[in-house]
């Protein structure tokens, strides 16, 4: 459902070519002994995306939002390495006029004498084709092989993982060779999910996970987790201050006060009227025929194509999330104190009262009617695989 949380995309391929800073020659001790030297001074690098190209010199808009321009020596090398190896070994040296607007780039040299200014010695090159090219093939594995829930139980000693999706339970089997990511709770941006690992992840963590199942479908062998605190709110409007993005309402389920961080990032959306009653009929048949059940979050069964329900055998909550990607964007300023809102967020650490809202759909009275308690029989998702496809999963 939502863009932005775009699977590992530049988070990976960041991780990748920093990794690479790494593949350098050891050094002999003995020689090092037998010849002492002043220490020479530390490389500097810098890493980010192509913004220009003009002769010898590469504009570089970094990760941190900076603006680089960087010259390239003449006898400097340039290096072509495929989305995600690490290994310089692999890599293809080409010429500088092959960089092109879009390119990701780590270079290495000195710091130039003014400031934004760098001199390269090294510059290692990752295409914009063959980048798009690896999340597209990422995105339909995530979709083929892909589900996910919430976390019900943790065994730090096996590295297994039990995953509730609505009434039945997963077996998530980790290893050594699993990559682990995190979401960062005070970002609704999934490219900056950073590296985690098994410690991180908590009973009522939305979990999802990549690779091969079981005949019976019990379990699965991780090849990939990425887990995230997330909170569904739904609930009136009590305050709204366009002014420092925040707004706060009464969450139906917990009774409690929470306060909502809206950012440049968050997805504000409206749900049309006959859209709404269309939802809420399908979440009150969804509440007859039991829920989820103990207040659990629906969001992320609904995200990994979790148990179908209604007569159509998709997920309602599923097909919310979809329906919500198609909606025109709206801002703060559009709500209004009184409106109903369904509220999917992030949290920094799980003690916080706060969220930043990953989505916040508005129009939703209808459903809330429908479920009045907030039991989550209709909630939005967290995740996105990008492309507009919503957040299906094989199960």
């Amino acid at each position: 459902m939502l863009s932005r949380l775009n699977v590992l995309r530049r988070s990976r391929l960041a991780g990748a070519l920093i990794t690479v800073m790494l593949c350098i020659p050891a050094v002999n001790a003995n020689a090092m002994v037998q010849t002492p030297a002043a220490a020479p001074a530390a490389v500097a690098r810098q890493l980010g995306t192509v913004k220009a190209v003009s002769g010898n010199t590469l504009t570089l808009t970094t990760d941190a939002g900076q603006e680089v321009v960087v010259s390239v020596a003449d006898g400097a090398r340039v290096l072509q390495l495929a989305p995600g190896s690490t290994d310089l070994k692999t890599a293809q040296t080409i010429a500088l006029a092959d960089i092109a607007v879009g390119d990701r780039v780590l270079v290495s040299g000195k710091a130039g004498e003014s400031a934004g200014a760098f001199a390269a010695s090294r510059v290692i090159l990752m295409k914009s084709g063959d980048i798009a090219q690896k999340h597209e093939a990422e995105q339909a594995d995530w979709q083929k092989r892909g589900t996910g829930g919430i976390v019900s139980a943790v065994d730090a000693g096996s590295g297994a993982l039990t995953v509730s999706i609505r009434v039945k339970k997963l077996t998530v089997n980790t290893s050594s060779t699993t990559k682990f990511r995190r979401y960062a709770g005070d970002s609704v941006k999934f490219e900056d999910a950073k590296p985690g690992t098994l410690a991180q992840i908590q009973v009522g963590d939305q979990l999802r996970v990549r690779g091969a199942k079981s005949d019976d479908g019990t379990s699965i062998q991780a090849e990939e987790v990425v887990s995230g605190s997330f909170k569904n709110l739904s609930g009136l409007i009590a305050t709204v201050d366009a002014g420092s993005g925040t707004l706060t309402l009464k969450d139906l389920t917990t009774k409690k006060t929470v306060t909502v961080t809206i950012t440049a990032n968050s997805s504000v959306r409206s749900l049309p009227p006959e859209a709404a009653a269309r939802f809420a009929a399908r979440a009150k048949g969804a509440a007859a025929g039991g829920s989820s059940g103990g207040g659990t979050p629906a969001s992320a069964n609904n995200a990994a194509g979790g148990e179908r329900t209604g007569g159509s055998g998709r997920s309602a909550g599923a097909d919310l999330s979809q329906f919500v990607s198609r909606l025109p964007s709206q801002t703060i300023a559009d709500l209004k104190v009184g409106e109903a809102v369904m509220i999917v967020g992030s949290q920094s650490d799980g003690a916080s009262n706060g969220v930043t809202a990953v989505t916040l759909l508005s129009g939703v009275e209808p459903i809330l009617a429908a479920a009045p308690s907030g039991s989550g029989s209709l909630t939005l998702s967290p995740w996105s695989l990008g492309g507009g496809t919503g957040d299906g999963g094989s199960q």
